[in-house]
């Protein structure tokens, strides 16, 4: 396998649903779901019948005080570790820290991870979600953009609910990247007597403006397509010409520069097709790009990118809140979450009066070194837990 292929190779397994690259695990686990009769949002509009999936590996001790909640990313659902079956190509995206003598040690503790409200991958067999959609109980047809506007903090209000029934009272850590490290944001806020520390990774308290501004780009080819017809589309065509070219957006950003030109280079997509010659002669990058969004595309719902993307534009946990110990990771090439940023909310944190860790998750990657370079802080995130 060349680099490139295996560059290529590396985005897709950790963009479909849930896969991390050649990883094995001995460890099995079981998509379960948890369902709400119904769940008023944040903004007061209520839901009914409200479904998420998640899954767990080790047990609760005497008194549930070794539960350790796992929040996923953007494009992420709660399959962190393990896999469904042996004969399963890849793990979860950070099988290589959580399982059996891991960092995040499932001999000792209860791991558990749940998809979100709006998971983009609504057409995944494995990922259970309610969202856009969903059938509307009430109608019979799916609820489009009538979905009410949801945000992380009822993400995690909706996860409070599946801890509460498990009977757990207190997290030993709540860790989470990107998007993931917003909810770990939100616990720590929200539920402070609930969490005894908490790891984001790749991730700030609230997204600035820079970051709703490329929020909305990733969002606005969707919006274009004549096909996504204001969120009408579920008896027709979906949209998936604005679909793929916004994880194209989606996926350049978090990426970045050094991927891009290790990956593809700034050749030609095809032997004798110079693009200095025609309009239509494309680069390499291009046609890569097109057939990473496409296997995408393939399972997400277009209106769930839309509320995700949203709800991201939202977020705000409020660090004057969060007085715990916190361990920031961190990608110093990431472009959604820069370093700068990082270091303004550790500054904020410390002022509250939380203990700061920081550490560096180095790589060609960009925004995913907290993905698929997070084995570099092993040690560390096993001594912040243990601890």
């Amino acid at each position: 396998m060349n680099a490139s292929v295996r560059s290529i190779a590396i985005v897709l397994l950790l963009l479909l649903p849930g896969a991390a690259f050649a990883q094995g695990s001995d460890l099995i686990v079981e998509k379960k779901t948890f369902e709400l009769p119904n769940y008023t949002t944040v903004g007061g509009a209520t839901i009914k019948s409200v479904k998420i999936g998640w899954e767990s590996a080790g047990s609760l001790n005497a008194d549930k005080s070794n539960a350790i909640l796992i929040t996923h990313f953007f494009s992420g659902t709660s399959h962190a570790f393990g896999k469904y079956a042996a004969s399963d190509a890849a793990a979860g995206y950070w099988d290589a820290i959580i399982g059996p003598g891991k960092a995040i040690d499932t001999r000792k503790y209860f791991v558990f991870s749940s998809d979100t409200l709006v998971n983009l991958n609504t057409n995944a067999p494995n990922v259970v979600t309610t969202g856009p959609a969903t059938v509307n109980p009430d109608t019979g047809k799916p609820y489009g953009m009538s979905f009410p506007v949801v945000s992380f903090k009822d993400f995690v209000n909706v996860q409070k609910a599946l801890v509460d029934s498990l009977g757990i009272r207190r997290l030993r850590a709540v860790v989470g990247a990107s998007g993931g490290g917003f909810q770990v944001y939100e616990w720590a806020a929200s539920y402070p007597d609930m969490v005894d520390r908490i790891v984001p990774v790749i991730s700030t308290p609230r997204a600035d403006a820079y970051l709703i501004g490329w929020l909305d780009a990733w969002a606005q080819p969707i919006r274009l397509d004549p096909k996504w017809n204001g969120g009408d589309y579920y008896d027709k065509e979906p949209p998936l010409d604005g679909l793929k070219a916004a994880l194209k957006v989606a996926t350049l950003l978090a990426f970045q520069w050094e991927w891009a030109a290790k990956t593809f280079g700034a050749g030609p997509a095809e032997e004798g097709k110079d693009p200095t010659k025609a309009m239509d002669n494309q680069f390499k990058i291009q046609t890569g790009l097109d057939g990473i969004a496409a296997a995408r595309a393939k399972t997400i719902d277009a209106n769930q990118f839309l509320y995700l993307v949203k709800a991201n534009q939202l977020t705000s946990a409020d660090p004057a809140k969060i007085k715990k110990p916190v361990l920031l990771l961190y990608s110093p090439t990431d472009l959604v979450f820069q370093e700068q940023e990082i270091a303004a909310a550790a500054g904020e944190l410390a002022d509250a009066g939380s203990t700061i860790e920081t550490g560096r998750l180095l790589g060609p990657y960009g925004h995913y070194n907290g993905v698929l370079a997070i084995s570099q802080a092993a040690d560390q995130i096993r001594a912040f837990i243990d601890r």
